[in-house]
């Protein structure tokens, strides 16, 4: 049986949305059943057991406002998170030296709560990727066959 698999979003213009929104599509062609979350609360996710992080970083380096409530949250939160596997996928800008750094905060703070990250983050940077919603389409086995 597959895993259900929880897409959180973290979004400031929409790129990362419609990256999400396509790889939940991908994934449910493919009989996984998917939970797509803009911005959720912690109250709505923390008892998924596989999360697919699909951030932006905005502004110096930081995560998006619908998601930053989250990670707020969970950066409290005392239980340990062992049974939670996730990936990340991140939208970046090269030309700023805080590129994808909201990836880097995102794997820190659930390793930190002994989540077990499952394969490499992607990290894409919108300078030199035309499509994103095709990149994290090649990327995603990468995620699905360590599930």
């Amino acid at each position: 049986m597959k895993p259900k698999i929880c897409i959180i979003t973290g979004s400031t213009l929409g790129g990362a949305e419609y990256v999400a929104e396509h790889i939940a599509d991908v994934l449910e062609q493919q009989d996984y059943v998917v939970r797509l979350e803009h911005g959720p609360s912690f109250e709505d996710v923390i008892n998924e057991q596989c999360w697919l992080v699909v951030t932006s970083t905005h502004g110096a380096g930081e995560l998006p406002d619908n998601i930053k409530p989250l990670f707020e949250k969970l950066a409290f939160h005392s239980e340990p998170l062992s049974y939670l596997r996730f990936a990340v996928i991140g939208l970046g800008n090269s030309d700023y030296d805080t590129f994808c750094y909201a990836v880097d905060q995102v794997e820190k703070l659930l390793s930190s709560k002994d989540a077990l990250q499952v394969c490499d983050s992607l990290r894409m940077d919108i300078l030199h990727i035309s499509d994103p919603e095709e990149t994290a389409e090649e990327w995603l086995p990468q995620f699905i066959n360590k599930l």
